[in-house]
């Protein structure tokens, strides 16, 4: 054993640090968005071209990381966290020394590769450090670094890219990667699984299922023979994956467990609370420009309230769920996001800043106990030898949910916008009511998922 290694055996608290840096550049991502302007200018692209930055990165993880969760069940969680700490270093050096808008495209992809290598073994290698009834504390420290990230992402950006350029937010998550990786070498190696036959069509199948669905929702924007090709090679793809996983011995995930009417709603009732989520950052810097007339940094900082809320949720829930059951936990996060929800939807033309604060805070309080008691659940239902699949379902369903997100609310708002624009309103009083309209709408998802998990029972307490 090493000296790393020892040190890390003795202080397990610090191989969790280790474990939330590496994993902590994966939220950090929120970066970029604060840079688009900067490359659309540098590569003197047109406005939508941006929208390739986004996807060629979040489909290559969403379609790779339940995949790259089953490669660490069987070869070890060490080894995929190093090959994505690694890979992440690589795509960050590449991002950053892009000669081209299409090298740095395909630097993006790398970065996906290695995010879902990355967040695929995260939670089971923070879990695996600590006894197994400490489980949910550890669970919440990683969802709380996970918020950090989010919250630090556009800060940092805002004072770098002024001085810097578009490409600070590349090289500055390098050498954050780096020492992850250098430190990652004193985390325990663990034993890997059992010796099986890697699944490789239906890690295929399961590739192009997600990457099809978040195409298609991509296309919602403008209705075409792309989107339709993309619905049908979405459910075709899909159709095939799950007759395979019901009929081969060692799947890429076991999908009887979705026979579970709870462990199904509470992941799905994940993917619509990301949804609903998503309507802070794809929505409320318009108001806040156009309504409130803050700066960017102001902005920034308003913004921060939601991922505030779920980093300041995310260690409580870790403590709550020893003595409530996570369903539970779950109710009243999905409970709290409805509320919150739909307090940002009463926004009108005279701001309230505090309000608008404290309402979004609230959101990501709920957004945040939420999912720490989905980690929870996923990993008691799931066996431990299976705990990489179970970190990267719950990934895989928030990724989906943020895409729909964006898709989907923005597609609202601008119907909502036009038609009341058609009615003869003011623009001001069109773009409340399409920003209005879009969060009461968005509150409703998980105020469904709230009220189904009422009727289940989870107000009781459930099971753990």
């Amino acid at each position: 054993m090493t000296r790393l290694a020892r040190l890390m055996h003795e202080r397990p608290g610090l191989g969790v640090f280790v474990v939330g840096l590496g994993t902590m550049v994966v939220p950090f991502d929120s970066s970029v968005n604060v840079a688009f302007p900067h490359i659309v200018r540098a590569f003197g692209l047109p406005i939508p071209a941006i929208q390739w930055v986004v996807i060629a990165y979040t489909l290559t993880y969403a379609a790779l990381t339940l995949v790259c969760g089953r490669v660490g069940d069987m070869i070890g969680y060490r080894r995929v966290f190093l090959a994505g700490s690694a890979c992440s270093t690589l795509a960050f050096i590449l991002c950053a020394a892009a000669p081209s808008y299409e090298a740095l495209l395909a630097a993006r992809v790398v970065q996906g590769i290695g995010a879902a290598l990355t967040l695929s073994c995260g939670p089971a290698l923070a879990t695996g450090l600590y006894a197994e009834h400490e489980r949910s504390r550890i669970l919440g420290l990683y969802t709380m670094g996970f918020g950090a990230g989010a919250v630090l992402g556009p800060v940092i950006a805002g004072q770098m890219v002024g001085y810097f350029g578009w490409q600070a937010v590349f090289w500055f998550r390098a050498p954050i990667a780096l020492a992850s990786f250098g430190l990652a070498f004193g985390l325990p190696a663990g034993q890997p699984g059992a010796r099986q036959r890697f699944d490789t069509a239906g890690a295929a199948l399961l590739v192009a299922t997600i990457s099809a669905l978040l195409m298609a929702l991509n296309r919602l924007k403008e209705p075409g023979w792309l989107l339709m090709a993309a619905a049908v090679a979405t459910v075709l793809a899909g159709v095939l994956f799950t007759r395979r996983q019901l009929r081969v011995e060692h799947p890429i995930i076991n999908l009887r467990y979705f026979r579970d009417p709870d462990f199904a709603l509470v992941n799905l009732g994940h993917t619509l609370l990301n949804v609903a989520g998503f309507s802070i950052m794809l929505l409320v810097p318009f108001y806040l420009d156009r309504i409130g007339g803050l700066s960017v940094p102001v902005g920034g900082m308003v913004l921060a309230s939601s991922p505030l809320g779920i980093m300041l949720s995310a260690p409580l829930a870790g403590r709550w769920a020893g003595h409530v059951p996570p369903r539970r936990l779950a109710l009243f996060g999905a409970m709290a996001m409805a509320v919150a929800q739909g307090s940002i939807g009463l926004a009108g033309a005279e701001p309230h800043f505090a309000a608008l604060c404290l309402a979004m805070f609230a959101q990501g309080f709920g957004l945040g106990l939420f999912q720490v008691a989905h980690l929870d659940i996923a990993t008691a239902t799931i066996p431990k030898q299976d705990r990489g699949v179970a970190g990267s379902l719950v990934m895989v369903t928030r990724t989906v949910g943020v895409v729909t997100g964006a898709t989907v609310l923005m597609l609202i708002f601008q119907t909502l916008r036009a038609g009341a624009s058609a009615r003869g309103l003011p623009d001001t009083e069109a773009f409340l009511s399409g920003f209005q309209g879009a969060f009461r709408i968005a509150a409703i998802l998980p105020l469904v998922t709230a009220i189904a998990g009422a009727v289940r029972g989870w107000g009781r307490g459930g099971v753990r």
